[in-house]
């Protein structure tokens, strides 16, 4: 299983191990997302940071859409099916996503693509709906399990 994971709070007046942790998670700014897989570690940092993240559980469908349109190469470069092919095993961006959702494959395994999707802010009414409260509670921090394939759809 891979999550995602959204900024959603500034590190402004955040205690120092939580700002390390965000950044450990590659999570620098407002609106970046990042992939990662499910492991005791990851988990640990999800929950340090909790309370100005949230995260749940990727979808295939939304993990192609995010590196068809906000996959970044360095020097700003869109990734492609050909770069795909070349680095991976994989030979389109639609299989590398569906093994990457799977576990079988993560971000890094093409060399040179940025590891953070930077994101609009939501579209819609509803926006992010509360940064300060817990998406249980109508806010936006925290797990979302499924839900997160609607927040970052609003916000690709």
């Amino acid at each position: 299983m891979t999550f995602i994971v959204v900024r959603a709070r500034s590190d402004v007046k955040v205690e120092r191990s939580i700002r390390e942790t965000m950044g450990f998670m590659n999570l620098t700014r407002v609106n970046h997302a990042v992939i990662i897989p499910d492991n005791p570690q990851y988990r640990g940092m999800l929950q340090k940071a909790k309370d100005y993240i949230t995260w749940g559980e990727a979808d295939a469908g939304v993990v192609e859409r995010m590196l068809t349109e906000r996959g970044r190469m360095a020097g700003d470069h869109p990734l492609t099916d050909a770069i795909v092919a070349e680095h991976t095993k994989f030979s389109s961006i639609s299989d590398f996503a569906k093994a990457i959702v799977a576990g079988e494959a993560e971000v890094k395994d093409i060399p040179e693509l940025k590891r953070v999707f930077r994101l609009h802010p939501p579209r819609g009414t509803k926006g992010w709906g509360g940064i300060k409260r817990s998406f249980v509670v109508g806010g936006a921090l925290g797990a979302r399990g499924e839900a997160i394939a609607d927040l970052v759809e609003r916000m690709i």
